[in-house]
């Protein structure tokens, strides 16, 4: 079977997921066909059991397909072993999720440095600190090293979880619902965050969301429902942080 496009990061061949629950067999996933070029802003909709969660998980190397294949950079990881999948996820996935996932009595630096040390990268502590420092001030919070999750807004929060998933140099990101937790202001610096990374990295976003107009700020728009794909297009009036930040009220919270 062929591994996809010669410019797709991803690509999905037949997906089929299945769970066993008691007595009863739930599809998650019923042949799911998918390309994902490198580069691209893609945002993944649909509603509460339409299988996008279980696309994303078999994409985020976090779980593997009951049946079809998975290509990730053309190599098939749909077959591969626990420890397999977790050092492809460690080397090419960043993963940003709505509940930030961060440590409560850990500095912002420490947090994002979790990546390194569990990955068992050979970086001397003094390199791990200058990366994860780097990181934060490419996100916007140079002056945040040494503060705990408690002393940061929402906004902050995400931007570090964001720096986190992207010490390791990813090429992918995958964000789970990541402005679930944000209101409007700080969702939107967050997703002109994402687009900036997309933009001027180069790095692929997936983005899964049940929000149309955060959809909007991909450059495509994949829809799931009953573990199938309906609807597939590009976004041909893309949203931009600049814009929507112009357009809210003075008295919506700043980040």
């Amino acid at each position: 079977m062929a591994a996809g496009n010669a410019t797709s990061v991803i690509a999905a061949r037949s997906l089929v997921k299945t769970y066993v629950v008691g007595d009863y067999q739930v599809k998650a996933l019923r042949g799911v066909n998918l390309d994902v070029p490198s580069g691209e802003f893609l945002a993944v909709t649909g509603p509460s059991g339409s299988g996008k969660s279980t696309f994303m998980h078999i994409v985020g190397c976090l779980d593997r397909p009951t049946s079809g294949q998975y290509f990730l950079d053309g190599q098939d990881v749909s077959r591969m072993s626990k420890n397999e999948l977790a050092a492809v996820r460690n080397k090419k996935i960043g993963f940003v999720f709505q509940g930030f996932n961060l440590l409560s009595r850990t500095s912002a630096l420490d947090n994002v440095e979790l990546p390194l040390l569990y990955g068992g990268s050979t970086l001397k502590t003094s390199e791990r600190h200058k990366l994860a420092k780097d990181m934060l001030a490419a996100v916007g919070l140079g002056d945040r090293f040494s503060h705990h999750p408690n002393q940061l807004s929402g906004g902050q929060q995400q931007r570090v979880a964001i720096a986190r998933a992207l010490v390791n140099n990813p090429s992918i990101l995958l964000a789970d619902e990541p402005t679930g937790n944000l209101d409007s202001r700080t969702s939107i610096d967050v997703m002109g965050l994402f687009q900036r990374l997309n933009i001027e990295r180069g790095i692929t976003v997936v983005l899964i969301t049940h929000e149309h107009d955060i959809a909007e700020y991909g450059t495509r728009i994949v829809s799931f429902r009953d573990g199938v794909v309906v609807t597939d297009r590009p976004v041909t009036s893309r949203r931009t942080a600049a814009d929507e930040l112009a357009n809210l009220p003075d008295t919506a919270e700043a980040v």
